[in-house]
Protein backbone atom coordinates (compact mmCIF):
# COMPACT_ATOMS: atom_id res chain seq x y z
CA UNK A 1 0.00 0.00 0.00
CA UNK A 2 1.49 3.25 -1.10
CA UNK A 3 1.44 5.89 1.73
CA UNK A 4 0.46 9.58 0.97
CA UNK A 5 2.97 12.23 0.85
CA UNK A 6 2.23 14.87 3.19
CA UNK A 7 4.59 18.38 4.20
CA UNK A 8 4.99 16.34 7.40
CA UNK A 9 7.82 14.98 5.73
CA UNK A 10 9.63 18.45 4.92
CA UNK A 11 9.00 19.75 8.66
CA UNK A 12 12.06 21.27 10.45
CA UNK A 13 12.75 19.94 13.66
CA UNK A 14 13.26 23.59 14.55
CA UNK A 15 9.48 25.33 14.25
CA UNK A 16 10.00 29.35 14.40
CA UNK A 17 8.43 30.78 11.36
CA UNK A 18 11.66 31.44 9.46
CA UNK A 19 12.66 27.56 9.77
CA UNK A 20 9.07 26.83 8.67
CA UNK A 21 9.37 29.20 5.71
CA UNK A 22 12.79 27.58 4.63
CA UNK A 23 11.93 24.32 4.88
CA UNK A 24 8.31 24.76 2.53
CA UNK A 25 10.70 26.56 -0.10
CA UNK A 26 11.84 22.59 -0.78
CA UNK A 27 8.07 20.87 0.09
CA UNK A 28 7.84 17.70 -2.06
CA UNK A 29 4.36 16.69 -0.15
CA UNK A 30 2.15 16.80 -2.90
CA UNK A 31 2.45 17.38 -6.94
CA UNK A 32 1.57 21.16 -6.78
CA UNK A 33 5.05 22.15 -6.70
CA UNK A 34 5.75 21.01 -9.75
CA UNK A 35 3.70 23.70 -12.28
CA UNK A 36 4.20 26.27 -9.57
CA UNK A 37 7.20 28.95 -9.51
CA UNK A 38 7.89 28.54 -5.94
CA UNK A 39 6.21 27.90 -2.06
CA UNK A 40 3.95 30.52 -0.97
CA UNK A 41 4.56 30.95 2.65
CA UNK A 42 2.50 33.18 4.74
CA UNK A 43 3.52 36.85 5.88
CA UNK A 44 3.18 39.43 8.68
CA UNK A 45 3.82 39.99 12.07
CA UNK A 46 5.32 37.39 14.32
CA UNK A 47 2.78 36.97 17.19
CA UNK A 48 -0.63 38.73 15.21
CA UNK A 49 -3.88 38.36 17.48
CA UNK A 50 -5.78 38.68 13.62
CA UNK A 51 -4.91 35.93 11.41
CA UNK A 52 -5.91 35.17 7.94
CA UNK A 53 -6.11 32.45 6.09
CA UNK A 54 -6.85 32.24 2.07
CA UNK A 55 -6.73 29.35 -0.20
CA UNK A 56 -4.40 29.10 -2.12
CA UNK A 57 -1.78 32.21 -3.93
CA UNK A 58 -2.60 33.08 -7.13
CA UNK A 59 -0.63 33.84 -10.16
CA UNK A 60 0.85 37.18 -9.04
CA UNK A 61 1.58 35.36 -5.64
CA UNK A 62 3.22 32.68 -6.97
CA UNK A 63 5.30 34.73 -9.30
CA UNK A 64 6.37 37.14 -6.24
CA UNK A 65 6.42 34.82 -3.44
CA UNK A 66 4.52 36.45 -1.08
CA UNK A 67 0.61 35.76 0.04
CA UNK A 68 -1.94 38.82 -1.20
CA UNK A 69 -0.07 40.67 -3.24
CA UNK A 70 -2.62 40.81 -6.20
CA UNK A 71 -5.59 42.68 -6.96
CA UNK A 72 -7.28 40.34 -4.26
CA UNK A 73 -4.94 41.05 -1.93
CA UNK A 74 -5.18 44.61 -2.40
CA UNK A 75 -9.19 44.98 -1.80
CA UNK A 76 -8.04 42.69 1.53
CA UNK A 77 -5.98 45.31 2.94
CA UNK A 78 -8.40 47.91 1.59
CA UNK A 79 -11.56 46.32 3.21
CA UNK A 80 -9.75 46.01 6.37
CA UNK A 81 -8.80 49.78 6.38
CA UNK A 82 -11.95 50.21 6.41
CA UNK A 83 -12.73 47.89 9.07
CA UNK A 84 -10.78 49.44 11.36
CA UNK A 85 -8.03 46.87 11.24
CA UNK A 86 -4.27 47.26 10.98
CA UNK A 87 -3.00 45.89 8.18
CA UNK A 88 0.40 45.71 9.76
CA UNK A 89 -0.90 44.02 12.87
CA UNK A 90 -1.74 40.76 11.04
CA UNK A 91 -0.45 37.55 10.04
CA UNK A 92 -1.95 36.13 6.18
CA UNK A 93 -1.05 32.80 4.78
CA UNK A 94 -3.05 30.42 2.16
CA UNK A 95 -4.26 26.74 3.26
CA UNK A 96 -2.32 25.83 -0.22
CA UNK A 97 0.95 27.06 -0.50
CA UNK A 98 1.67 26.75 -4.53
CA UNK A 99 -0.59 27.54 -7.06
CA UNK A 100 -2.75 25.54 -9.11
CA UNK A 101 -3.59 26.37 -12.53
CA UNK A 102 -4.54 25.49 -15.73
CA UNK A 103 -3.30 26.71 -18.91
CA UNK A 104 -5.13 29.10 -21.32
CA UNK A 105 -3.97 30.79 -24.20
CA UNK A 106 -1.12 32.78 -22.36
CA UNK A 107 -3.32 33.12 -19.00
CA UNK A 108 -2.91 30.80 -15.91
CA UNK A 109 -6.12 30.23 -14.72
CA UNK A 110 -6.87 29.19 -11.14
CA UNK A 111 -7.85 25.49 -9.98
CA UNK A 112 -9.69 24.63 -6.59
CA UNK A 113 -7.21 22.49 -5.15
CA UNK A 114 -8.36 19.24 -3.88
CA UNK A 115 -8.99 17.80 -0.63
CA UNK A 116 -5.93 14.90 -0.76
CA UNK A 117 -3.94 18.52 -1.74
CA UNK A 118 -5.02 20.18 1.52
CA UNK A 119 -4.57 17.44 3.52
CA UNK A 120 -0.89 16.98 2.36
CA UNK A 121 -0.59 21.20 3.12
CA UNK A 122 -2.13 20.80 6.31
CA UNK A 123 0.87 20.46 8.52
CA UNK A 124 2.68 23.89 7.01
CA UNK A 125 -1.08 25.65 8.66
CA UNK A 126 -0.80 24.19 11.78
CA UNK A 127 2.68 24.77 12.23
CA UNK A 128 2.25 28.86 11.28
CA UNK A 129 -0.99 28.64 13.80
CA UNK A 130 1.18 27.20 16.97
CA UNK A 131 3.71 29.76 16.00
CA UNK A 132 1.43 32.51 15.66
CA UNK A 133 -1.37 31.60 18.52
CA UNK A 134 -3.85 34.23 16.75
CA UNK A 135 -6.92 35.14 19.47
CA UNK A 136 -8.96 35.09 15.85
CA UNK A 137 -8.88 33.33 12.50
CA UNK A 138 -10.59 34.88 9.57
CA UNK A 139 -11.15 31.84 6.61
CA UNK A 140 -11.55 33.78 3.65
CA UNK A 141 -13.55 31.70 1.59
CA UNK A 142 -15.51 28.04 0.87
CA UNK A 143 -12.26 26.21 0.73
CA UNK A 144 -10.30 27.75 3.48
CA UNK A 145 -12.92 27.32 5.85
CA UNK A 146 -13.32 23.76 4.80
CA UNK A 147 -9.57 23.23 5.26
CA UNK A 148 -10.14 25.03 8.92
CA UNK A 149 -13.33 23.63 10.16
CA UNK A 150 -14.06 20.50 8.24
CA UNK A 151 -16.09 19.10 5.02
CA UNK A 152 -19.75 20.16 6.31
CA UNK A 153 -19.19 24.04 6.81
CA UNK A 154 -20.82 26.28 4.31
CA UNK A 155 -19.82 29.97 4.16
CA UNK A 156 -23.31 30.67 2.64
CA UNK A 157 -24.90 29.64 5.68
CA UNK A 158 -22.07 30.23 8.25
CA UNK A 159 -20.39 33.51 7.06
CA UNK A 160 -19.77 36.38 9.40
CA UNK A 161 -20.50 34.60 12.49
CA UNK A 162 -18.30 34.29 15.39
CA UNK A 163 -17.13 30.59 16.66
CA UNK A 164 -14.86 29.21 19.08
CA UNK A 165 -12.49 26.73 18.23
CA UNK A 166 -10.02 25.86 21.33
CA UNK A 167 -7.94 23.42 18.75
CA UNK A 168 -7.45 26.60 16.81
CA UNK A 169 -7.95 29.49 18.07
CA UNK A 170 -10.53 31.18 21.08
CA UNK A 171 -12.80 33.11 18.05
CA UNK A 172 -12.68 32.00 14.04
CA UNK A 173 -15.12 33.38 11.38
CA UNK A 174 -15.33 32.49 8.00
CA UNK A 175 -16.57 35.55 5.20
CA UNK A 176 -15.76 35.58 1.24
CA UNK A 177 -13.10 35.22 -0.50
CA UNK A 178 -11.98 39.12 -1.65
CA UNK A 179 -11.39 37.70 -5.27
CA UNK A 180 -15.09 36.67 -5.46
CA UNK A 181 -15.92 40.52 -5.00
CA UNK A 182 -13.76 41.62 -8.14
CA UNK A 183 -15.57 38.57 -10.04
CA UNK A 184 -19.13 40.38 -9.45
CA UNK A 185 -20.95 41.14 -12.33
CA UNK A 186 -21.32 45.16 -12.28
CA UNK A 187 -20.24 48.04 -10.54
CA UNK A 188 -23.38 47.73 -7.99
CA UNK A 189 -22.78 44.43 -7.15
CA UNK A 190 -19.19 44.73 -6.49
CA UNK A 191 -19.88 48.11 -4.29
CA UNK A 192 -22.57 45.42 -2.50
CA UNK A 193 -20.12 42.82 -1.99
CA UNK A 194 -17.55 44.54 -0.64
CA UNK A 195 -19.67 46.29 1.77
CA UNK A 196 -21.07 43.17 3.14
CA UNK A 197 -17.27 42.15 3.64
CA UNK A 198 -16.37 44.98 5.32
CA UNK A 199 -19.34 44.91 7.57
CA UNK A 200 -17.87 41.03 8.12
CA UNK A 201 -14.21 42.82 8.75
CA UNK A 202 -15.75 44.84 11.58
CA UNK A 203 -17.39 41.74 13.76
CA UNK A 204 -13.68 40.49 13.88
CA UNK A 205 -11.96 44.05 14.84
CA UNK A 206 -14.75 44.09 17.41
CA UNK A 207 -13.47 41.07 19.14
CA UNK A 208 -10.05 42.16 18.36
CA UNK A 209 -9.87 45.72 19.47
Amino acid sequence: MKLQRSAADYMPARRSLKALREAAAHCRGCDLYKGATQTVFGDGKARAKLMFVGEQPGDSEDRAGEPFVGPAGKLLRKAMVDAGIDPGDTYITNAVKHFKYVVRGKRRIHQTPRVIELHACRPWLDAEIKQIKPDVIVALGSTAAKALFGPEFRVTTQRGHVFTSMDIAANVLATVHPSSILRARDDESRHSELAKFVADLKRVAAINP
